[in-house]
């Protein structure tokens, strides 16, 4: 029975990592219309042989999850890795997950990457059964669980500090002194958005309305928080027409939305994307409103750790992406805060001073 038992788990965690494989005709469209259209672990083969599980909405989402494409792309083209990319799915939950990075430790990837911090309790445990494996947790916060893993990294990164600048972008843009702020889930990490954020905005003028609204409550559920275009629309649609002319997300693809409601709002109607430059990837009638994105360097934390397990170097622990060393900041692309930049700019410097500390909690 146990021999069979044994076999039965092969079976389905082979089968979970061969659907992370696939790409569904809506992928394909998101890729399209988002991150490129281009494979680069299709054939890629060299070392290190890199495994990265990707969090829900997945490749495509114009954001958090491109974001680490572009980084896994770079480890290909100038280190000569090779790679796998595995797909979640809305009903994961932590032993689905732990299954998805045991498969691809078990098929011999290494380093592997969990992008998002929901991977944390999967990672944590799967790291320990395979000491002769790396792993790396985005946004994770699994070196807190398994605090003797020395083959365990959690990549991490001061969105209250990028999320500041954009607050200052919003404030010295808004006509109507009033702005929003849509996060995805009630969490921990999208609340240190909503702080530096908040912050940022009231730098400029502590008299501006601001609009807070979470997709969900529930940090657990990333299906409504990350990946509902429709959601974000309607949350958008409120602010817009209760006033606000300025809003920003951190709200995964659910953000798309945002996009969508401020063009149907109109002429003076901005939008700030967040994680990627999303000014890039949007649709040309969304482009005269997205003002500024916050950029969060995943691509940068992907690429550097896929070198430093290449090079032996590999740091456990938390490893740090803050302003100073360029793990996050702000978009220019269309122009719009060329006007601005300066004061931008002139706020950034005094946090990478010491002198304003960005607050991470609201």
């Amino acid at each position: 029975m146990r021999t069979f038992a044994k076999m039965a788990a092969v079976v389905m965690v082979g089968a979970l990592a061969l659907t992370g494989c696939g790409k569904t005709s809506s992928e394909k469209d998101n890729n399209a219309s988002g991150s490129s259209s281009v494979d680069v672990c299709k054939g890629s083969k060299g070392e290190p042989k890199v495994g990265v599980a990707y969090d829900v909405g997945g490749r495509g989402d114009q954001s958090f999850n491109d974001s680490a494409y572009r980084g896994l792309e770079k480890a290909v083209k100038d280190l000569g890795a090779s790679c796998i990319e595995a797909k979640a799915t809305t009903s994961d939950n932590d032993s689905i997950r732990e299954q998805r990075l045991q498969t691809l430790a078990d098929q011999g990837f290494n380093p592997v990457i969990a992008v998002g911090f929901l991977y944390s309790p999967a990672a944590a445990k799967v790291a320990k059964a395979n000491p002769n494996t790396n792993f790396a947790v985005i946004d994770g916060y699994s070196t807190t669980i398994a605090t003797d893993a020395k083959n365990l990294s959690d990549l991490v990164f001061a969105e209250n500090e990028g999320s500041y600048l954009v607050g200052v972008a919003a404030a010295l843009t808004s006509k109507s002194k009033h702005v929003g702020f849509i996060g995805g889930t009630h969490g921990d990490l999208i609340k240190k958005f909503e702080a530096g954020y908040v912050a940022g905005v009231k730098s400029i003028d502590p008299k501006i309305k601001i609009d807070i609204q979470y997709l969900t409550e529930d940090p657990s559920d990333a299906a409504t928080g990350f990946e509902n275009p429709a959601g974000g629309k309607q949350a958008a649609t409120a602010m817009y027409q209760g006033g606000a002319d300025v809003v920003y997300h951190a709200a995964g693809k659910s953000g798309l939305g945002l996009f969508e409601a401020a063009v149907a709002a109109g002429e003076g109607k901005w939008a700030i994307g967040v994680d990627s430059d999303q000014y890039l990837t949007a649709a040309k009638d969304q482009q005269p409103h997205i003002l500024t994105s916050m950029l969060k360097r995943i691509d940068t934390a992907v690429f550097e750790f896929v070198t430093a397990f290449k090079e032996g170097k590999v740091q456990s622990g938390f490893v740090n992406y803050d302003l100073k060393v360029d793990g996050v900041g702000y978009s220019t692309s269309g122009g719009f805060v060329d006007p601005i930049k300066a004061q931008i700019d002139a706020a950034a410097d005094k946090i990478k001073s010491g002198e304003v500390k960005v607050p991470e909690k609201p």
